[in-house]
């Protein structure tokens, strides 16, 4: 609701003259939060206008691009918004590109043994004693990664009563922040950015589809300034930033 009130305001702040704007906005997934702030202060550093950045799950930044939300740039955590937006003529032609890969993990807080190795009845066992947070499999790329590892793995038909649904991957990290889940499945790089989980345990690459990041401009921004951001992320500089972060890069 938040997340809606903010572009509305930019909506209704926005003027003619601002079709022109230096700044462009960029609507990113949650898990980009700090990679993203990083390549818009090094961006900003080298002279040119600091994007406007805005955060949330992807299926909810993919909805705000549908509904006309101002903005120049969308990245998203998996290729299937990303396809929705494309089916429906939204992104600039040959202007989406991988910008970045990540990885799966189970995290807790620390002092939780770890559950390196568990697979199927043993995995099961530990995480449906929940309640184990992650973000809604039925929108969020996030969580439609880890309800497909728990299933290749043979735990998620035990473990799916216990899951506590949060609404993007940030808000599943910040339920085992808070201890109100022993567990929870998010990005390496989310577990990364805290210092009140560790990893317990991380997902085989084989275990989930590719985890993707696409970037594309949108089809109703002509803004120069969002193209050469957008290339920017894209170049060998950019690409460092993210892997800074943690993001396995292209």
């Amino acid at each position: 609701m938040l997340f809606r009130t903010v572009l509305l305001l930019l909506a209704a702040l926005a003027s003619p003259a601002e079709a022109q704007r230096a700044a462009p906005t960029v609507l990113a997934a949650a898990s980009m939060q700090e990679a993203m702030n990083d390549a818009a202060d090094a961006w900003a550093g080298s002279g040119h206008a600091r994007p406007v950045l805005a955060f949330a799950a992807s299926s909810a930044l993919a909805r705000q691009i549908e509904a006309s939300a101002p903005a120049d740039l969308f990245v998203s955590a998996d290729a299937v918004w990303m396809d929705e937006l494309q089916r429906r003529a939204l992104l600039a032609s040959e202007t989406r590109a991988i910008v970045a890969r990540g990885q799966l993990v189970v995290v807790a807080r620390p002092g939780t043994p770890s559950l390196k190795g568990a697979r199927g009845a043993a995995l099961a066992r530990v995480l449906a004693a929940g309640p184990l947070a992650m973000a809604d499999p039925a929108s969020v790329p996030a969580g439609r990664y880890g309800q497909e590892a728990l299933t290749r793995m043979g735990a998620w038909s035990a473990v799916a009563p216990r899951v506590v649904r949060a609404e993007n991957v940030r808000a599943a990290l910040a339920l085992v922040e808070r201890g109100a889940a022993p567990y929870g499945v998010v990005y390496a790089t989310d577990a990364r950015a805290s210092a009140r989980v560790r990893v317990v345990g991380v997902f085989p690459p084989s275990s989930h589809a590719p985890i993707v990041y696409p970037i594309a401009r949108l089809a109703r921004s002509h803004d120069a300034a969002a193209e050469a951001f957008r290339r920017y992320l894209l170049s060998g500089a950019g690409q460092a930033i993210l892997a800074r972060r943690g993001f396995l890069t292209r």
